[in-house]
């Protein structure tokens, strides 16, 4: 059994703003310019969340305050993307609605982490003393660090999303899992309706100092993503983001009049250890897997790209390779706009190729390098590149409803 998936639901919060017609307005002029901040974490620029009311999405200021940032993007995104696909608020597609969602481990609470440092700095007991400390100021949870699962939690609070939930951690694979398990299920005919996404947020120092020691984080002056590959600079720009998608079987997406936005054709991924030319080599035979649905000629790329060395050169090297194999690629590296947001990666990917489907036009080019050329025509198909910093590669292929 095979059905079809449609995107009939958008939720996009990022630096550029709020929900899918913000965004391509920002995204479909020639040279779309990031908004990036350069002091407060500086040497490190991130790509900031924007002004948001997030009462508009959660109405209850005890749901607020008990959420930090990462919840509240995401839960804010997540109720843009039911709204958008037309179900918000309606409980009889709200039971049925199964919701993946992809978070990484919660943000620590820095300040005590701050005061058990010191309090033990100097001490030979420092184990005992901070024993003596957590326990006063550790939150109800009883760790330092919030729990993954509570976004879900938080969506289904706020949203009355009630039908299956499930959350995986493990950075851009999280959100990678997130989208290709819900492509599965309703192929195979094992849901109908689902909810699924990731957050984000940059914002947060122990984040920032988790990658800064695995040497990931760009420094400086901040550059593109074609910059950083002719210059040899490495790392990546992090980003506060939120991105949920509402992905139906489209028959059932038909007979309730929903608006449909595009159809994930196929989402395929597998991992490697890294070692020289083996991601090339994956992401090749990730290629051969869903180039039967492919037709030869122009063809739009959005490189999810973070721009980490040595894996920047790998993709470059099988986006190079396309030519060889009939294809014409017009590459977005959307990074270069909107930042990397790690685990809301692809489906931000996702949701961007929906979008230029829908508009019949593709973003022009983000860089001024030859990296990226235009785009004659209406794109009818899309391909989404997704590999991961550190570990995993993965495509998906959106094409217009039908084609």
């Amino acid at each position: 059994m095979s059905t079809s998936v449609i995107i009939s639901g958008i939720g996009l919060l990022s630096a550029l703003g709020e929900g899918p017609v913000a965004h391509w307005d920002k995204l479909q002029h020639r040279g779309a310019q990031p908004v990036i901040e350069t002091k407060r974490f500086a040497p490190y620029p991130v790509h900031p969340l924007g002004p948001v009311d997030f009462s508009s999405q959660i109405s209850k200021k005890g749901d607020l305050r008990q959420m930090e940032p990462w919840q509240r993007i995401g839960t804010f995104a997540a109720g843009l993307a039911l709204n958008d696909a037309g179900i918000a608020g309606k409980s009889d597609y709200l039971d049925k609605t199964d919701m993946i969602v992809a978070a990484g481990s919660g943000e620590r609470d820095t300040a005590t982490d701050m005061k058990v440092l010191a309090n033990i700095a100097d001490r030979d007991d420092g184990d005992i003393r901070a024993n003596e400390i957590l326990p006063s100021n550790l939150r109800p949870t009883l760790f330092l660090a919030q729990l993954s699962n509570l976004l879900a939690g938080n969506i289904s609070i706020v949203h009355k999303v009630t039908g299956s939930s499930r959350t995986f951690m493990g950075e851009e694979m999280a959100g990678v899992s997130a989208v290709e398990t819900a492509v599965r299920r309703i192929k195979m005919g094992q849901g109908e309706l689902f909810l699924v996404g990731g957050a984000f947020n940059s914002e947060r120092e122990d984040i920032l100092l988790n990658f800064e020691l695995g040497g990931m984080l760009l420094q400086g002056e901040f550059k593109s993503i074609c910059e950083r590959a002719r210059n040899g600079a490495s790392g990546f720009v992090p980003a506060s983001v939120g991105a949920f998608l509402v992905l139906e079987e489209k028959s059932h997406a038909e007979a309730r009049g929903a608006k449909i936005y595009a159809e994930i054709e196929d989402v395929q991924s597998t991992r490697c250890n890294r070692q020289e030319g083996t991601a090339t080599d994956n992401v090749r035979a990730l290629f051969t897997r869903i180039e039967p649905e492919l037709s030869k000629g122009p063809l739009p790329v959005l490189s999810g790209a973070s721009g980490v060395q040595p894996i920047l050169n790998e993709e470059l090297a099988f986006l190079n390779d396309l030519t060889e194999r009939g294809y014409d690629p017009a590459i977005r590296f959307y990074g270069s706009v909107l930042g990397h947001g790690v685990e809301a990666q692809l489906p931000v990917g996702i949701a961007l190729a929906a979008i230029t489907i829908q508009q019949r036009r593709f973003f022009p080019p983000f860089d001024a390098g030859s990296e990226e050329h235009d785009f004659p025509g209406s794109p009818e198909q899309v391909l989404v590149t997704g590999l991961g910093h550190w570990r995993g590669e993965a495509i998906a292929l959106v094409t217009r409803a039908g084609h």
